[in-house]
């Protein structure tokens, strides 16, 4: 009889500790950002949660899926760009689940299958541009990426959001011809500003030497704010303005001197030699 009891007491043991882990197999409980993708018997049921809810014990199987947004990485690519120039590009993918079930039914790894994915529409869509486009027009770029990742994982029931292209390494040889090609145009243009002042100084010279013609007090006034601005610095240097007028009176005097002494000179008539 003791042995009877002892033997119940096991049986009725073990059919608690069944029950208990057939009830832990059969209550689910699914966080807010997830969601469980149901297969009863090999069958897709569909995706539920969150929260709290039962399913069959061994009939049924329940598959988490994650739907916060992924950031990728993706690796370095080295590409030949359509002008010939070998460079390095990497970026940064962000993506989420939109169908958990999509993406647990018509793929075995979403996040891998992604990754390719990003890479290879890298390698692609960069080999299609020129280099100054990569560094100029990176914003085109990006969404040209994004389209065509977007719209390839469309069938997996991934969304992908935002794809950057994030550093864009040249050749040290590119550089240096880059840096040239940068100091040469930055010449150009000091070269180019030079010149446009110094052509609208001239165009300002002349119109001031046009206003001192007309206006000859104008010379005058010139001579006095150029020793008043003498006269600031306290120095000991003395300056008299001396009128054009006057040098021009002085030089008309030396020139009529030096015409009478030449026609002076050439109305002596030569000197004959003895023996002539």
């Amino acid at each position: 009889m003791t042995q009877l009891i002892g033997i119940l007491t096991s049986f009725g043991f073990i059919v608690v500790l069944v029950l208990l882990s057939l009830a832990g197999a059969a209550i689910k409980v699914v966080q807010e950002y997830e969601r469980g993708v149901i297969f009863r018997l090999g069958r897709l049921v569909g995706a539920r949660g969150p929260g709290l809810f039962f399913i069959i014990p061994i009939v049924d199987r329940m598959v988490k899926v994650d739907l916060r947004t992924v950031t990728m990485d993706v690796p370095a690519q080295e590409v030949i760009t359509k002008d010939n120039v070998t460079i390095k590009v990497d970026a940064v993918v962000y993506f989420r689940v939109v169908n958990p079930e999509d993406a647990v039914v018509k793929v075995l790894d979403y996040i891998r299958a992604t990754s390719l994915i990003a890479q290879t529409t890298l390698r692609n869509v960069i080999g299609q541009s020129e280099l100054d486009e990569v560094l100029a027009q990176r914003e085109a770029i990006n969404m040209k990426l994004q389209q065509i990742i977007d719209e390839q994982t469309e069938q997996w029931g991934v969304k992908v959001t935002v794809v950057e292209v994030r550093d864009v390494k040249l050749p040290d040889t590119m550089q240096r011809a880059m840096a040239k090609q940068a100091e040469a145009e930055r010449e150009k243009r000091a070269k180019v500003i030079h010149a446009d002042g110094e052509f609208q100084a001239s165009q300002q010279l002349a119109k001031a030497a046009h206003v001192i013609g007309t206006e000859p007090a104008t010379l005058q006034l010139r001579y006095l704010q150029t020793l008043t601005e003498i006269a600031v610095e306290k120095n000991s240097t003395i300056i008299f303005p001396v009128p054009i007028d006057m040098l021009s009176t002085f030089l008309e005097n030396a020139l009529a001197k030096g015409q009478k002494k030449e026609e002076s000179q050439g109305e002596i008539p030569p000197a004959r030699s003895p023996e002539a």
